[in-house]
C-alpha cells in the first residue's frame, strides 16, 4: 500500500473513532453524566486532530505525485517534439 493510501486509511479510522466518541458524548450528556460526556468529547477531539493530520499528509503526498507525473509528461512531450 502506498504511503498516500496508508494516510487515507489512518484518517478514515480516526474519523470513525471520533464519530463513535462524539455519539457517546451526546448519549452521556443527555443522561446528565457530564464527566463521561466530557471524556468522550476529549477523545473525539483527539481522533479528529489525528484524522486531520493524516488527511493533510495524504493530500500533500498526492499533490507531490501529481506534480511528478506532470513533470514526467512534460519531459516526454519535449522529447517527442
Amino acid at each position: 500500500m502506498s504511503k498516500t493510501w496508508e494516510h487515507y486509511h489512518h484518517a478514515s479510522h480516526h474519523h470513525e473513532r471520533a464519530d463513535y466518541h462524539y455519539q457517546e458524548a451526546a448519549k452521556h450528556d443527555e443522561a446528565a453524566d457530564h464527566e463521561k460526556a466530557a471524556r468522550h468529547a476529549y477523545l473525539a477531539h483527539g481522533h479528529s486532530q489525528h484524522a486531520i493530520h493524516h488527511d493533510a499528509e495524504a493530500a500533500k503526498l498526492h499533490a507531490e505525485q501529481c506534480d511528478h507525473s506532470l513533470d514526467a509528461d512534460s519531459e516526454q512531450e519535449a522529447k517527442n517534439k
